[in-house]
Parts: structure tokens; C-alpha cells; sequence
């Protein structure tokens, strides 16, 4: 029986140097059945041949495939914006390399709730182990069992409208890593629109070694979010938030070495200042509060079609 659904879901993947996981994560989009219009790997300069994860997939997902190479390491923010840019579909599901889908009925039932509440600009599904059982509730976009409006999503696996992701300018590039679905959160709720979390959207993240390093993790972790302070909040909350969270590289870094760690993020906040003066667009206090708001009561979700 044909998906009532239709064909309207983009899957796109970011990867590098993870071949096995990839092919893992393509294999499993045929869960999507006929919701799935196309797939867009984009391969950001891969040291390694990636080739051997599109080796015997599917037809429903080989036809449907369709490879990017980024040449010159421009990172995973790079290529999540070209995906949603040059997608076909106005829903996209972007996921990490390392992520795979386990059945497709709750992310269907995602796509509807899209349909039926056009208010809504982001989904964010919930991390699961191989068995399909969820990860600690404190590790998930919300602590809660229940489908609940949520400040941010994880990266990992995420439903967005390529429309409104356009117009709001995407995924701020100059992160390069990192820290970015915070950035675009904020501002998607400062247009109005809201961020909803699906736990029974439950998705496998197992999480691949591969180009994982802690020093480089800690700096940009700090850097993105001195920068996502720098960018959208209102003065003088700027200026009260922005050392806490420089302040967090020492709780951070303390078990191992990351010498000339915290000059680095000086730095790098120095190189970039003069243009986020020039190109500041702070949120309302209003939206700050609901920021916050949100993020400390997890409110329920209706289940009613919006007018």
C-alpha cells in the first residue's frame, strides 16, 4: 500500500573517512519505503576510498543516491548547508554518517506532524542503541518521555523545512564544528517558529572513532559557543555570558593536556570579532526568555492541527 506520506523526505549524510558506517546508514533508509525521494552524501575529503559503502545497496536507494565531494575539508556545516540547498524536497532529514534509521513509522509520523502543524520548523529525534533502545533520557534533547516543544536539537538525526532553512541563512559556516543546531534554534525561535522533540523517533547513534579528538572537540565546543553568544544575544547579556562560558574550557580540559588550548580560542574569537560587530543580529529578550523557558519545563506538544 502506497505511503500516504508520498515521496517527500531528502535524506542527506555528511561523512568522512567512515566508510562501514556509511554504508550501515544508507542501508537502512529503505525503512522509509516510498517517503523517500533521494539520498545526498556529500564526502568531505575523505583520506580513504568511501566507495565501498555504496556497494550493494538496494535499488530503492542506489537509484536515489546521489554523491557530493567537498575537496578542500570544508566540514560537515559546509556540507549540511549545500544539501539543503540543492535538495529536491521542501522535508529534509539530515543525519550523521554514523547514525541509522530502525523502522520508518515514527519518522513518517514526524513528517505528518509537519504537515499538520506549519509552525513547527525542526523535529528532533532521539538516540537509540543498536537493539532500538533509547539512550539515558538525560543525553536526549529532552529528559522526558513525551512529544514536547525543545530549545535545541542533536545533531545526529534531524527533520527540517529546506524553505525556512534557506531563508534564515542556514547553518552559520564560520562554526565549521560544532554547536551550529544551537545557533540556527535560537534564531528559528526567534521567527516565530518552534522546535519539537519525538522520542519515539528513536534512531541508532553509534558513535564511530574515527576523526574523533578530544582537544579539538573542547576548543571548538568553547569557541562556537563564546561565538553563538557573540552573534544573538542582547546586550548586556553578552557581556555577562561570554566569560562563564570561556570559563568552561577549565572544567573542560581538566583530566588531560590541551596546552595552548584556551590562547587558541582567544584567538580565534579576536580573528572573528570584527565581522560579527559588522553583522550582529541579536534576538529579542522575549525570545531569550523562551529560550529558557523551554529548555527548564519541556512543555507538552499539542496534537492539534494549527490554522
Amino acid at each position: 500500500m502506497p505511503d500516504p506520506a508520498g515521496s517527500r523526505l531528502t535524506i542527506g549524510v555528511v561523512t568522512r573517512n567512515r566508510p562501514a558506517s556509511l554504508g550501515e546508514c544508507l542501508r537502512s533508509l529503505t525503512a522509509l519505503g516510498e517517503t523517500l525521494a533521494e539520498v545526498i552524501v556529500v564526502d568531505d575529503t575523505s583520506d580513504v576510498s568511501i566507495d565501498s559503502a555504496f556497494a550493494d545497496l538496494p535499488p530503492a536507494i542506489a537509484d536515489k543516491l546521489r554523491v557530493v565531494r567537498q575537496n578542500g575539508n570544508e566540514g560537515y556545516i559546509v556540507g549540511r548547508n549545500r544539501t539543503m540547498r540543492e535538495a529536491s524536497t521542501d522535508y529534509v532529514m539530515l543525519m550523521d554518517d554514523d547514525a541509522a534509521l530502525i523502522e520508518g513509522g515514527a519518522i513518517r509520523d514526524a513528517v505528518r506532524l509537519l504537515d499538520d502543524h506549519p509552525r513547527v520548523g525542526a523535529i528532533a529525534c532521539a538516540m537509540a542503541e543498536r537493539d532500538g533502545s533509547p539512550w539515558h533520557p538525560a543525553t536526549q534533547a529532552a529528559p522526558v518521555d513525551y512529544t514536547c516543544r525543545v530549545p535545541t536539537y542533536i545533531g545526529f538525526a534531524h527533520i527540517l523545512r529546506r524553505r525556512l532553512f534557506v531563508e534564515l541563512g542556514g547553518y552559520r559556516e564560520s562554526f565549521h564544528f560544532y554547536g551550529e543546531e544551537k545557533d540556527y534554534c535560537l534564531r528559528l525561535l526567534d521567527a516565530g517558529f518552534d522546535i519539537v522533540y519525538v522520542p519515539s523517533a528513536r534512531v541508532i547513534h553509534a558513535p564511530d572513532p574515527s576523526g574523533r579528538n578530544r582537544s579539538r572537540y573542547v576548543r571548538y565546543v568553547i569557541r562556537n559557543d563564546c561565538l553563538f553568544a557573540l552573534h544573538n544575544e542582547p546586550l548586556p547579556l553578552v557581556l555577562v555570558t561570554l566569560p562563564i562560558r570561556l570559563g568552561r574550557y577549565v572544567s573542560m580540559t581538566r583530566g588531560f593536556d590541551d596546552r595552548g588550548g584556551f590562547m587558541w580560542i582567544v584567538r580565534e574569537l579576536a580573528r572573528q570579532l570584527p565581522s560579527i560587530i559588522g553583522s550582529r543580529r541579536p534576538v529579542s529578550w522575549a525570545t531569550v526568555r523562551q529560550w529558557r523557558r523551554v529548555g527548564r519545563t519541556w512543555p507538552a506538544f499539542p496534537q492539534r492541527s494549527e490554522t
